[in-house]
């Protein structure tokens, strides 16, 4: 049966963390690998999810299955957050919310889903976009399109391009669209372009499908969830991917949210049975630690002030990294100002792969062949190391 298998390439990422590790020098920086670092170089779990855990510790009485939609109070304390704590649109009935095994495992189900609602349905992508994006789509047997999205030149969106490719949609077509923090480019679309889009949405029949993987880790957690606040209130229907990995740190958790904003309430309860059948049939229940971790979280004041606080300690963070990259570059000559003008964890550096290569052989500096980093890989202390090591590769 298993001799016809053939061996598949390794994962972009997971081969280089592998060459990384399998790397002697000490020097060796790490700026590929998606995950928040702090100074050290360590993902720490937050100190509020170390309080929640305790509690859970303490508290928690049954290990018992919480059945394929998770705990209400889960699903309505991750709609708050998204949507606001006081948007009438989460006690509307419209609104369908599954607990998921992290964000990929809501961008999964929000595909079989789709899948159920129109067999050729298609879901159109940015240019670039995540990964991870297309084999999740695609592998539930979504048709995919890409319209474009970055601009090599401006180092930003370029929107009218976006915009244009769009108009070649049709109505039914879904569009992914990511919240926040755009992985990998870090080029954010503005309220007025979030607006635009969600003018062509409406216009011309399109679903909106929102990723938001890294609310809090851009701008803070209300300016990051604005765009998708913004068409919430603006479309008829619309899906939402949350990942919890980030901006809680619980990445190995595997906790996410999926949301299905229908057009009225026997809309949202039919298309809620199909998305519960649908997950039965997958993976059965999602798991309950992470997600519970969440939810004492965000609905114990305290809780949630110490863990805001500490997320936006990341956050400066990132931005204080982006500063002082471009900083660095400025003494050396080089002009990197639109690393600090970008939002998140992500960004292109703008080298070609025989540079990348070059920073990976001679420098120890690992980063994806498209020149992705992961800015929270960078420190004060490694930043004028990776400025030195680009000028020499840019020379």
């Amino acid at each position: 049966m298993f001799e016809h298998l053939k061996a598949l390439p390794q994962d972009p990422i997971l081969g280089l963390l592998q060459l990384f590790r399998n790397d002697p020098r000490a020097s060796k920086i790490d700026l590929g690998v998606g995950v928040y670092k702090d100074a050290q170089g360590n993902t720490p779990v937050m100190k509020a999810v170390k309080l929640a855990e305790q509690r859970l510790l303490e508290q928690e009485a049954s290990k018992s299955y919480i059945g394929p939609a998770g705990t209400a109070g889960f699903g309505r304390a991750m709609a708050g957050l998204l949507l606001g704590d006081s948007n009438p649109l989460i006690e509307s009935g419209r609104l369908t919310i599954a607990q998921t095994p992290g964000g990929c495992g809501a961008l999964r189900m929000a595909a079989e889903f789709l899948k159920l609602c129109s067999n050729d349905a298609t879901v159109w992508v940015s240019n670039p976009t995540w990964g991870n994006h297309i084999p999740l789509l695609g592998g539930a047997g979504l048709n995919i399109k890409q319209y474009s999205y970055y601009s090599k030149t401006t180092h930003g969106v370029d929107f009218d391009a976006m915009m244009s490719d769009l108009q070649a949609a049709k109505a039914g077509d879904i569009v992914l669209l990511h919240g926040c923090c755009h992985n990998p480019s870090g080029a954010d679309l503005n309220i007025e372009q979030w607006q635009a889009v969600s003018n062509l949405l409406v216009d011309k029949g399109l679903l909106p499908f929102i990723d938001i993987a890294y609310q809090g880790l851009g701008r803070g957690l209300d300016n990051d969830a604005a765009g998708l606040r913004l068409v919430a209130e603006q479309v008829p229907e619309l899906i939402i991917a949350a990942s919890c990995s980030k901006n809680f740190g619980l990445y190995r958790e595997r906790t996410g949210a999926l949301m299905v904003l229908s057009a009225t309430e026997e809309q949202a309860q039919a298309g809620g049975s199909q998305l519960f059948s649908a997950i039965r049939g997958h993976y059965s229940m999602p798991p309950s630690h992470g997600a519970a971790i969440v939810e004492t979280i965000l609905t114990d004041a305290e809780l949630r002030a110490n863990w805001q606080g500490e997320l936006d300690e990341m956050t400066q963070r990132i931005l204080g990294l982006r500063d002082q990259f471009v900083s660095e570059m400025d003494s050396q000559g080089m002009d990197f100002r639109f690393i600090a003008e970008q939002q998140g964890m992500f960004s292109f550096m703008g080298i070609s792969p025989e540079q990348v290569l070059a920073l990976r052989e001679q420098h120890g500096i690992y980063m994806l062949d498209s020149s992705r980093v992961n800015i929270a890989g960078l420190s004060s202390e490694n930043i004028p190391a990776v400025a030195q090591a680009l000028k020499t590769v840019l020379r």
